[in-house]
């Protein structure tokens, strides 16, 4: 047993003066309650690593890209903050004994009274992870640089790691994520250790990453970067966009059961004149219009209208939203017609240049003129004769 898992209790001392003993309570927070109620970890345990953000105070346990576990912890005060960096786990203790840093003849075996708890995880010089008899003290900045977390997660984490085990420890006040569900959710924690200054552009350049930040009004992430309540905040869900088989930069994106979808590019991939009245929030296109939404500087159309704006259709295929021209259903072959190409001269009131209309020529088929047999005069027409055996009616030339 290391001189540091009795150092690393920090206040213990004091604690103790004040009778603290392991009757004492903390309202579970969801994840410490999903954490209370875990689900079996498969797979290969070397496949297993710890993250942990001090800014959050939480603990992750990942499988491969898999996060598993989620805890709340403890960690160093802002004067013995817990060191920052990539270790791993070097040894494990069951049942540790904890010493007196000022006072080696005075030791605490393990038991209720014992600090540390009854399991820990060491992982560099004299630092930590631990189980702690003070269940209030974890979601605060507490010991003197060890990590400790509810006594039950820590027994959990210990049988779901080894010596060897990866673990990085940073510090990272704006934690953008993707839930299971799509949902993209950005919390802003407080500066317990003032390290990381935040700005509402800072958090943008995070949205964006994940193609949400048009959706996001700045005024509102400013309120929440002043507040640092490190509380979650919905976006919406966001999904990979493909379109005729190739994936589009910009993102689908649902919210309030409206799914937008970025007008300009599904205008440039289906090679669709695209204009915006912005008078009417109005999108048009040589095949119709539709109602439009300007995000910042960008314009949104709403999937239930790609059909009548760019001719194509799809929807939300195995976490892709997934739109293509549709199948032309199968005709009889005819005989080829001939074509006709159509020049344009003039447009928006330009007189077109030979380049500009040889690049806006267009080849379409010939369409056949209906021929129509005027009928004579009413003055000068003979009556009809009818024919009773064909009834149809035969009219005579006029005299």
């Amino acid at each position: 047993m290391t001189m540091w898992k009795k150092i690393c209790a920090g206040v213990l001392g004091t604690l103790m003066m004040f009778g603290a003993g392991t009757g004492l309570t903390q309202t579970a927070s969801a994840e410490e309650a999903a954490a209370q109620t875990p689900k079996a970890v498969t797979g290969d345990i070397a496949d297993r690593k710890i993250i942990i953000n001090l800014a959050a105070r939480s603990l992750a346990l990942y499988q491969g890209n898999e996060r598993v576990r989620l805890y709340p912890i403890g960690p160093g005060k802002a004067s013995t903050p817990t060191p920052v960096g990539y270790y791993k786990i070097i040894t494990k203790d069951l049942n540790p004994t904890w010493t007196d840093p000022e006072d080696s003849a005075n030791s605490i075996p393990s038991g209720p009274s014992n600090p540390l708890g009854y399991r820990w995880m060491g992982f560099t010089g004299n630092y930590g992870i631990h189980g702690t008899n003070h269940p209030e003290s974890i979601g605060h900045y507490v010991s003197n640089g060890c990590v400790r977390m509810n006594e039950k997660n820590a027994e959990d984490l210990y049988d779901l790691i080894q010596v060897g085990t990866p673990l990085e420890i940073g510090y990272n006040r704006v934690v953008v994520e993707k839930a299971p569900d799509s949902n993209v959710v950005y919390y802003i924690y407080p500066d317990g250790y003032g390290w990381q200054k935040v700005s509402a552009a800072d958090v943008m350049k995070w949205l964006k990453g994940y193609g949400v930040s048009d959706f996001v009004d700045d005024a509102d992430v400013q309120a929440k970067v002043d507040a640092a309540t490190g509380e979650p905040n919905y976006v919406g869900k966001v999904y990979a966009l493909v379109v005729n088989g190739t994936k589009m930069k910009g993102k689908a994106f649902i919210k309030d059961d409206i799914t937008y979808l970025p007008a300009a590019e599904l205008a440039a991939a289906t090679k669709t004149s695209l204009s915006w009245n912005t008078a009417g929030n109005t999108l048009i296109t040589p095949n119709g219009q539709a109602v439009g939404y300007q995000k910042k500087d960008n314009l949104y159309c709403n999937a239930d209208d790609v059909s009548t704006l760019f001719k194509i259709d799809g929807g939300l295929t195995n976490g892709v939203y997934t739109l293509g021209t549709p199948m032309a259903a199968p005709v009889q072959e005819k005989a080829a017609e001939p074509e006709n190409k159509i020049v344009p001269i003039v447009e928006n009131g330009k007189i077109l240049t030979k380049e500009e209309s040889a690049a806006g020529t267009k080849t379409v088929p010939t369409v056949k003129a209906e021929t129509k047999t005027a009928a004579p005069a009413a003055a000068t027409a003979a009556p009809a004769k009818t024919d009773s055996t064909a009834k149809t009616v035969i009219a005579k030339p006029a005299a």
